[in-house]
């Protein structure tokens, strides 16, 4: 049975701290800006149902980069498909589709005056390719970890949807282990979730901007409106009972917050941004 989302929400807030009103009375300038790390159009959506909804459904996704400043101090959410597909005219095709990337992430980080030498901390939801294209383009980062996918960089074969050689960075770099949730800058409005089941150690990214509100971007928890909606495992994850329990924690925490979601695959919700060098505070 599902849980109540007034226990879900009390049980977030008991884990998270939610209810300290500490983390609104920080000075400083936090923002979020979305950046375009590149378009997927698949052939067959049926991965992303375990249950037949999808089966035979072509599909096309978005492919966002966040970034988030505190002060002095970046966090990349996310590194995209990986600026090396913006050379291919057309893109590349490869895990059941079309890869393609417009517009390269270090061409949109210099828009904002950036090189991947001044980004603080990078954090992936997760290790899929779609997810780490661009990792090795921050060895000079502290890396926000779970070290359950870092095991998942050794396994051989690879599990699916990873390619190691996109994430070599994590051989040399600085790793912070993230076990279950994080204080990202440690002043409570930057808070990586803990939400495993698309893989062992999956994460969510809450970030509390104080004109625009709490902003929950899901990684790969959802992939679609429609499996939040009703609540779609995909067959591709690796546990379906850590997936719904997922959801709960994920939709407690939405409720607790009154936070909007963003759905990071979900061209609808993406669009709905303000796109760099535009963001939102």
């Amino acid at each position: 049975m599902r849980p109540l989302p007034i226990l879900a929400a009390a049980a977030a807030a008991l884990v998270l701290g939610l209810g300290s009103p500490a983390w609104a009375q920080t000075s400083g300038d936090l923002r979020l800006y979305t950046l375009d790390c590149g378009t997927l159009a698949l052939d067959d959506m049926a991965p992303f149902s375990d249950t037949g909804e999808h089966a035979g459904e072509a599909g096309v996704m978005a492919v966002p980069c966040f970034l988030v400043h505190d002060r002095e101090q970046w966090l990349l959410w996310d590194t995209g498909l990986g600026d090396r597909l913006a050379a291919i005219p057309g893109g590349m095709r490869q895990l059941g589709g079309q890869w393609t990337v417009r517009r390269t992430l270090a061409d949109q980080l210099a828009d904002l005056g950036l090189k991947p030498g001044d980004i603080t901390y990078v954090a992936l939801s997760h290790i899929h390719a779609d997810h780490s294209g661009n990792a090795n383009l921050f060895p000079e980062a502290t890396w926000l970890m779970d070290p359950v996918e870092l095991t998942g960089l050794k396994t051989d074969p690879a599990p699916l949807g990873v390619q190691p050689e996109r994430l070599t960075v994590l051989d040399h770099a600085m790793i912070r282990a993230v076990n279950g949730d994080a204080d990202v800058f440690g002043d409570g409005r930057v808070i990586i979730l803990k939400t495993p089941g698309h893989t062992p150690g999956h994460k969510s990214l809450l970030v509390r901007l104080e004109r625009a509100g709490p902003i929950l971007l899901t990684g790969d928890l959802f992939h679609t409106r429609e499996n939040r909606a009703y609540r779609r495992v995909p067959a591709v994850n690796v546990d379906r009972a850590d997936t719904l329990a997922s959801f709960d924690r994920f939709e407690g925490v939405a409720a607790h917050e009154a936070a909007r979601v963003i759905i990071q695959h979900s061209l609808e919700d993406v669009a709905s941004l303000p796109k760099a060098p535009a963001w939102l505070d």
